[in-house]
């Protein structure tokens, strides 16, 4: 008897110890590890008490603040494969260091986002509209997954998606060029994204669509500017032992000059910010991570203006696109809410590339 109240004592000390501790500790604002905004503590309020939302948003946060959560997580995920589990928070633990996120059936938002280009082709007549949906790593490299892991087939999805658009969208279909050349290193084994290498083949392929003659990988100079980078996937899992990543740019050959202007404010002459491979996000490296607009001005010199609504996959396909055109301007619709239409009858531009990937 005398031991099970040790065991209680010490079980109620410890819970006890921990919360102290949550109370004590500073909250932190941002997670590098993570690579996101984390909760703050919600304001109480007695509407939020009886329609829930308090409660659901104290739980958020204890989440994001609880103490030493990263270790927590670590050490879960070690348990979890010491119990030959081949997942871990959304994340398959695939073969060779592979981590890949498998993809649900389609929901009724994907068809809602297709009506809108639709929509917009239908209203914007004038101008010509193409549609670059990126699959992602759980597909094209399928042979990585763990046994009996499942994942929607993208390859339907993308079908699906190509019957569903608008004889006036013109779909610019990678999928097979990217399932042919994967024995190169086409995604991140760490991350959610594609490489610049895997950019470039989507940039051939999108090049057949926009009348442009892609440049050859020996056009380029190929710089692996980092072999340090952990990206989304490595956050989520939590795994203890994953081999990086590494990063390549691609610098044209010939005589190149870009002007690139960060949402009307900031003027810098680079595709690419060093600065973020000194830091978790490595990612933002390709043009400075996610901004609500971006005007790209050229050395081209030949009047041909595109804008491209996109995600950020954009950003490793971008330095490719831009050796084609006088100026690129990329809109991202999640922080940018002005007018499509206006702005591109402003800025005279009659191309316009959507490109998402599957996932987003």
């Amino acid at each position: 008897m005398m031991f099970k109240n040790i065991i209680v004592f010490f079980f109620i000390l410890f819970f006890c110890g921990i919360g102290l501790l949550n109370v004590m500790e500073s909250d932190q604002h941002y997670s590098e590890h993570e690579n996101r905004e984390l909760a703050s503590r919600p304001e109480f309020s007695l509407r939020g008490v009886i329609s829930g939302d308090f409660m659901e948003d104290f739980e958020s946060y204890i989440n994001d603040q609880f103490i030493w959560k990263s270790s927590w997580l670590k050490v879960k995920a070690f348990i979890e494969k010491m119990m030959l589990k081949q997942e871990n928070n959304g994340i398959l633990i695939g073969k060779n260091d592979y981590l890949l996120q498998p993809i649900s059936k389609p929901t009724e938002q994907m068809l809602r986002n297709i009506n809108s280009i639709n929509s917009y082709s239908e209203k914007n007549k004038d101008v010509s509209v193409y549609f670059l949906l990126a699959p992602t790593s759980v597909d094209i490299y399928r042979e990585q997954r763990p046994w009996l892991a499942q994942s929607y087939s993208q390859l339907s999805i993308l079908n699906s998606v190509q019957k569903q658009l608008s004889t006036k969208v013109s779909f610019i279909d990678v999928y097979e060029t990217l399932r042919q050349n994967n024995n190169q290193q086409l995604y991140f084994r760490t991350d959610h994204h594609w490489t610049a290498r895997g950019a470039y083949y989507a940039y051939v392929e999108a090049a057949k669509a926009l009348k442009l003659q892609a440049y050859n990988l020996d056009d380029f100079n190929i710089e692996t500017v980092s072999d340090t980078f952990k990206g989304t996937f490595y956050s989520k899992a939590n795994t203890l032992k994953t081999q990086p990543d590494y990063i390549e740019a691609f610098f044209p050959k010939w005589q190149v000059k870009y002007e690139v202007l960060y949402d009307d404010k900031e003027i810098t002459n680079t595709l690419y910010e060093y600065d973020y491979l000194q830091k978790n996000d490595q990612y933002s490296f390709f043009l400075d991570g996610n901004h609500s607009l971006v005007k790209i001005t050229s050395n081209v010199e030949n009047g041909r203006k595109i804008a491209v609504v996109k995600d950020s996959y954009a950003h490793a396909f971008i330095p490719f696109l831009v050796n084609h055109f006088e100026e690129v301007h990329m809109v991202d619709l999640r922080f940018n809410q002005s007018n499509l239409s206006d702005y591109l009858a402003q800025n005279e531009i009659k191309d316009v590339l959507f490109l998402y990937n599957i996932d987003h």
